[in-house]
């Protein structure tokens, strides 16, 4: 076996590097105020309940404009979103070399945009939406029609099969009645995609459907947005009340929408846990590197064990958590990862929980100066620590891989 990356991934990095000299950085530079010190205060709009300033938004926007136009942004992508069909090894290797490059507008934590895009709900539509449905893969890509993602409830996360939201059928509609949190997005798209139970008994996966909503349909209603460790945030709060929505709003089919939720978290779970790494090797080679210059009772902190033993800890965890990233992205281009969703689960808990512990010891090495905002290590925090919540929290990633280990009947979430 193999264990280098392939040579078309390892040039694929290069070109993305010099893409982002050439076009992103000069961008950034005439930018600062959104990366420096200064990030969270220039990123939102505080009068409008916390959500992104419009000219942070608009920086995004240009920038995934360049990168669609150099044939970045929709390289992992199926051919008939006019992506390249990249497969999950090169989108893993991608994520986490660019998360390894640290705060910059070629990869936002925050907004999760990145020169190479993040699209996880266009392959489900892709796959599985009518000719009508499918106007909104490009909308979601060049951001002017976007779709939301209406998955969790108030008192239901990662128990999805739990769901209170009701969708009862009456002719050729159907009516919607409950609440979505965390509706990620919402504010700024024309479409939300709901889930709902039309049929079954709670903790089922059979009778949950998805509906497109658009934003606008009377009843379909934004009660708030969360404000979030992390700012600005876009993550609101929805009421369904009595939301008439046609036999045609259905994706995929009628009872089978767990499946569209279901696609949607898997893509995201590798791709987090790439992130991640990536973060954390950053975060690692930083503390390295100031060790090595600050001088402490005459010599440098990197003399102190105190300060080599987590160190080398960090970066012993970091490589092999990194490698058995990029190996179960390996098999998930070759095999149905439905047969070892378990890997992808140790991908997700491990990276994610080693991300935030290498930013915690970057702070502690890097003293003061690495509490403050003029260091990335508190917003890098900030961001991944919701990743041991979110597309799964850790402890429903355990008890996937609890299942497998000892064989226990049911299907984790």
């Amino acid at each position: 076996m193999d264990f280098d990356l392939p040579r078309t991934i390892v040039d694929k990095l290069a070109e993305l590097d010099a893409f982002i000299e050439a076009e992103i950085r000069p961008l950034e530079r005439e930018n600062m105020q959104f990366f420096d010190h200064r990030r969270e205060w220039a990123r939102t709009n505080w009068e409008e309940d916390g959500r992104p300033a419009d000219a942070w938004r608009a920086l995004i926007a240009e920038m995934e404009r360049r990168a669609d136009k150099a044939g970045h942004l929709r390289l992992c992508l199926p051919e008939s979103c006019g992506g390249q069909a990249a497969g999950n090894l090169m989108n893993a290797a991608i994520r986490e070399h660019l998360a390894a490059k640290g705060l910059g507008l070629h990869n936002d934590l925050q907004d999760e945009s990145s020169i190479v895009g993040n699209f996880p709900i266009v392959p489900a539509i892709a796959r599985y939406g009518t000719k009508d449905q499918k106007v909104y893969i490009e909308g979601i890509i060049t951001g002017r029609r976007h779709l939301s993602f209406a998955l969790t409830e108030p008192n239901h996360g990662s128990d999805a099969t739990w769901l209170e939201t009701r969708a009862v059928r009456d002719g050729a509609h159907w009516v919607i009645n409950g609440r979505k949190r965390w509706n990620s997005q919402v504010g700024r798209a024309e479409a939300n995609l709901v889930f709902a139970r039309t049929g079954g008994r709670d903790g089922e996966a059979s009778g949950i459907t998805a509906f497109i909503v658009p934003t606008d349909t009377p009843g379909h209603t934004i009660v708030m947005n969360h404000w979030t460790f992390n700012m600005p945030t876009d993550h609101s709060e929805v009421e369904l009340k009595d939301v008439r929505v046609p036999d045609t709003a259905i994706l995929h089919k009628e009872g089978e929408g767990l499946q569209i939720a279901m696609m949607f978290i898997h893509e995201n779970r590798i791709r987090q846990a790439a992130a991640s790494a990536g973060a954390a090797r950053y975060c690692i080679e930083q503390a390295v590197n100031y060790a090595r210059e600050r001088v402490l009772f005459g010599e440098p902190l990197a003399r102190r064990q105190a300060i080599q033993f987590p160190l080398a800890e960090l970066h012993a965890d970091c490589e092999t958590v990194r490698n058995y990233i990029f190996r179960t992205a390996w098999k998930m281009d070759r095999q149905d990862p439905a047969a070892f969703s378990h890997e992808v689960s140790i991908c997700n808990y491990k990276a994610n929980d080693l991300v935030c512990r290498a930013a915690d010891f970057a702070m502690q090495v890097h003293g003061g100066l690495g509490y403050s905002r003029h260091m990335p290590f508190e917003h890098i925090y900030r961001h991944h620590r919701r990743y041991k919540i979110t597309e799964g929290s850790e402890e429903v990633q355990k008890r996937r891989i609890a299942h497998a280990l000892f064989g226990f009947g049911g299907k984790a979430s």
